[in-house]
């Protein structure tokens, strides 16, 4: 049986995905604020490493956990609806992929296992 991240067309799926993903939620003033001063280079290359490992594929990802990587941006107000926003965005970049929606209900089905510990709860 085939892993989401093999599903979704592996490393060039995820990159792909991730570049496009990036751009729409730094174009949202709703949530770019938490961005701000953020190395978006490292930022995109630690997103792939943690969305291949969270998808099931190689584990390269050696970022900080969910909860410590964020508690900074929940004490700038990080709440349910950016986390929302972001996944907006998650849904439309795999969409414009092509990605079909029983694949997409996966990836937004995994995402939302972070959710607690990115608003650190």
């Amino acid at each position: 049986m085939s892993t989401l991240f093999e599903t979704l067309g592996g490393e060039a799926a995820v990159n792909a995905a991730v570049d496009i993903f990036y751009k729409r939620v730094l174009s949202d003033s709703y949530v770019v604020r938490f961005f701000e001063g953020t190395d978006m280079t490292k930022q995109a290359a630690k997103q792939k490493a943690f969305l291949t490992m969270a998808f099931g594929g190689p584990n390269n990802y050696s970022g900080k956990d969910m909860r410590d990587g964020h508690k900074h941006l929940v004490k700038m107000g990080l709440n349910d609806s950016h986390f929302e926003h972001i996944l907006a965005h998650l849904r439309s970049t795999l969409a414009e992929l092509g990605v079909g929606a029983d694949l997409i209900t996966q990836v937004i089905d995994v995402a939302n296992t972070t959710r607690d510990d990115v608003l650190d709860r």
